[in-house]
């Protein structure tokens, strides 16, 4: 962004119609638009790119309206750059109101209502600041179209903590107390100094132009400073130039099969306290008096609540009044009574929770472990692939090693996944057959990830190599069989989750 440094001591700096982004590169309209699964295009857009949309965005709407530049910025941030809606609150609504409404001054009436600068001041040939209140004249002071003007250094300090230690960006009101007037970005870039805040306040408008509009997703990835532009938000893949691949509808990972708000609920209840809930639930006992929780800690089945306005005698087994018992401290065979019966009953219910759980929680960390050490994998098989070449196989020739951990990873993001959606899903027929195309992928995959930790030596290789192909072409197609059952049940209704 180059912003015009000169500067307008007036106090009543106006930007003109023109958009002070100087960008060089291409416009948006041009660029390629890329498919990572045939029907979903995208654009992947650097910082450039994604100040240049901003810039055509404000031109079109500029075009329109035809007001400043730097006010229509600050117009679209209050409408979280909904072109049409700003517009049409433009055009229908009460301008005075909506100008106030976005801490703006009415560009049509700002000449009639500046703020006059102190007189006794002002004979003298000087400003006082009213925040340093030193006194400079006044080609060191400055201000917004409300008149309070400040010395160029208090607005760069003012400006400089608003950015750096706050991280505010569209929305820095007036240094003057209880002005609400915003700062634009053109002032902002003209009266800060320090280049390191400039950069800063340049991330945080285009950071916010991206989270404003559906149509825009930052890349997850760490350190990654691309943003996907879509033609509609759908849940599907896009591939981020750093190499990232996730769904546009929900930040994740690409997690086909299984849809974006289980996976929500699924992180969600990794997440929280939700399973310590569960193993409350499935090693201590509620008092069958008073409710409070009670831990087993000895051998003695014969329990005394330690809740003082209670202090209950209880069979820890049955849940049964400890009298009946008689002398059967450790053994328990009291099991007709319902009362008793229905809280043994919650109790296997829980622990059944948690066990199902922890069945499909534990497969799903290991993939996503496996994953983790992609990059080591990727870096063996380099090393074999380099040997192998010493043995005058050429580069294309040592190829399906690299292919292999591609649809091995592939593989296991899958899988990984699938754990989330059986997790939820209810027994049917159709669910029989997801389980035993995901069995036999699970199985493939392991397989596969076997071959490819295996020594390969001259004597083997033919060997190993014709097993690894054969074993990553099954993988790969039992991969896009089991995704094709699950979106056909999708398509049908086949599905049923469980809460």
């Amino acid at each position: 962004m180059n912003i015009d440094d000169d500067y307008d001591d007036s106090g009543n700096e106006t930007s003109g119609d023109d958009v002070d982004f100087a960008i060089d590169g291409e416009s948006s309209a041009n660029k390629e638009l890329l498919s990572y699964d045939d029907d979903y295009q995208y654009e992947v857009l650097s910082t450039d790119d994604i100040v240049q949309h901003m810039v055509d965005c404000i031109k079109e709407v500029n075009n329109v309206v035809q007001i400043p530049s730097t006010t229509t910025r600050i117009l679209l941030n209050y409408f979280n750059w909904d072109k049409e809606k700003l517009m049409e609150r433009f055009f229908d609504g009460n301008q005075d109101e909506l100008f106030k409404e976005a801490h703006v001054i009415n560009p049509f009436k700002k000449l009639t209502i500046v703020a006059k600068p102190k007189m006794s001041r002002k004979v003298m040939g000087t400003e006082e600041c009213d925040i340093c209140f030193m006194v400079y004249p006044p080609s060191q002071m400055t201000g917004l179209e409300c008149g309070h003007r400040f010395c160029y250094q208090c607005w760069n300090e003012y400006l400089t903590t608003k950015i750096m230690e706050e991280g505010v960006g569209q929305t820095i009101a007036c240094a003057a107390h209880n002005c609400p007037i915003l700062v634009d970005d053109e002032t902002a870039m003209r009266l800060l100094q320090d280049p390191r805040v400039k950069l800063k306040y340049q991330h945080l408008i285009t950071n916010s132009f991206v989270e404003c509009n559906r149509l825009l997703r930052w890349c997850p990835s760490p350190d990654c400073m691309y943003a996907i532009k879509v033609g509609y938000v759908d849940s599907k893949p896009v591939a981020c130039r750093c190499g990232h691949v996730f769904c546009f509808m929900c930040g994740e990972n690409w997690h086909d099969p299984v849809k974006c708000q289980l996976l929500k609920k699924w992180i969600k209840k990794c997440d929280d306290d939700s399973e310590t809930s569960n193993w409350i639930a499935a090693n201590t006992k509620e008092c069958p008096k008073c409710n409070a929780t009670i831990e087993k800690d000895g051998g003695c089945n014969h329990m005394v609540c330690k809740n003082q306005n209670c202090k209950a005698d209880f069979c820890w087994v049955c849940l049964g009044p400890w009298e009946p018992h008689g002398s059967s401290w450790y053994n328990c065979n009291r099991y007709d009574e319902d009362e008793a019966k229905a809280a043994r009953d919650a109790q296997e219910k829980s622990r059944a929770a948690l066990q199902r759980y922890l069945f499909y929680c534990n497969r799903y960390m290991n993939h996503m472990q496996s994953l983790k050490f992609e990059h080591k994998l990727y870096a063996a098989v380099k090393d074999k692939m380099e040997e192998m070449q010493q043995h005058n196989m050429s580069w294309i020739e040592v190829q399906f090693l690299k292919k292999a951990v591609d649809i091995l990873c592939e593989c296991r993001q899958t899988l990984m996944y699938t754990y989330v959606f059986a997790y939820y899903l209810k027994k049917n027929n159709q669910s029989v057959i997801f389980e035993e195309n995901q069995k036999d992928l699970e199985r493939a995959t392991e397989l596969l990830s076997e071959y490819l930790e295996r020594d390969i030596t001259q004597e083997n290789l033919v060997d190993i190599k014709q097993k690894v192909q054969d074993k990553y072409r099954y993988c790969d197609g039992r991969r896009k069989a089991l995704l094709v059952h699950v979106h056909e049940g999708y398509e049908k209704d086949w599905w049923v989750y469980s809460e």
